[in-house]
């Protein structure tokens, strides 16, 4: 059995070279108790740092670490499927991991035993964020939660750390969908799951690619891409409005007939700024779903690779 581990990496100078000794340490390990083949491939999304030059001279020094050079950052979803799409053809299964590792490496030991009893997708599920801050602990559970809230088969505490079989790899790689929201995507696949569990590590270097500004961004673009949740809250709205509107009317009107007038500027005004917020929200999330048609329909390749090692 032959495993390859992706590793996504954007200006990671800090941590490779500990990431590499880590994994390569591993890949010993993962021999001796399971008696598979492992090696890497590192994806450099467009770094503007020295990462690349040192997964060429880790790939010059060892056979079983290989790499590609994206020739712009496209973002770590994109640079994820660049390395699964490259993977396909070379592996009986597939692993996929930050550099940082914060995800504990030492699972995979795990999800390996988990594939050779017959499984195909090993989901990779944080127990705890001890090592967090608490505003980073408390965004990720509120991302989490409102991603479970519009889909329920989305994995509590699951970001992209899991193994792969060679044919489900196959059946993502029949999605041609350019909005890639890879965790709920897997989870759509079906086939015999499993699940191993771990503790979040602290990152040892360099700085989150994660902050909440992108955090925001990527949860907005999970649900809108996976989800038609906010146009079916834009449809209820409109209708609450409607029927506070029709009972405003009516109230009006008896007001009129007892001859009594209607006192209350403050108030218009406030429902005028109210309905029109909500009119405004609603065409910016249409806007958005609009958007990502316009992406879907254009087709453009989703990266081109500059350089292989």
């Amino acid at each position: 059995m032959k495993v390859l581990i992706v590793i996504p990496c954007y200006n990671e100078e800090a941590v490779l070279q500990k990431t590499l000794q880590v994994l390569g340490s591993l890949i010993q390990k993962i021999k001796t108790d399971t008696d598979a083949d492992t090696e890497l491939l590192l994806v450099d999304d467009g770094s503007r740092d020295h990462t690349w030059q040192m997964i060429s001279d880790a790939a010059k020094q060892h056979k079983y670490v290989h790499g590609i050079k994206l020739s712009h950052n496209r973002g770590h979803q994109n640079a994820l499927w660049a390395g699964m799409e490259t993977a396909v053809d070379h592996c009986d299964a597939m692993v996929s991991i930050d550099a940082d590792l914060q995800d504990d490496e030492n699972v995979i030991v795990d999800m390996v035993r988990q594939v050779q009893e017959g499984k195909d997708i090993i989901y990779g599920v944080r127990k705890e964020r001890k090592t967090d801050t608490w505003f980073k602990r408390f965004t990720a559970q509120a991302f989490y939660k409102l991603m479970q809230s519009v889909d329920k088969e989305t994995v509590y505490n699951h970001a992209d750390f899991r193994m792969m079989t060679n044919r489900t790899l196959k059946a993502l790689m029949q999605y041609p969908e350019r909005n890639l929201f890879l965790r709920a995507i897997v989870r759509q696949l079906g086939f015999r799951e499993g699940f191993v569990y771990y503790d979040r590590k602290a990152r040892e270097a360099g700085e989150s690619k994660y902050p909440l500004s992108k955090m925001l961004s990527f949860s907005i673009d999970g649900i809108t891409s996976f989800s038609v949740a906010p146009l079916k809250f834009i449809t209820f709205m409109g209708l609450a409005m409607t029927f506070i509107a029709v009972i405003m009317i009516i109230f009006a009107l008896v007001e009129h007939f007892q001859g009594k007038t209607i006192q209350g500027w403050t108030s218009m005004l406030v429902s005028l700024w109210f309905i029109g917020g909500i009119i405004t929200t609603g065409v910016g999330i249409t806007g958005v779903y609009i958007g990502k048609i316009y992406t879907e329909v254009k087709r453009r390749p989703r990266y081109f690779i500059e350089e292989r090692v």
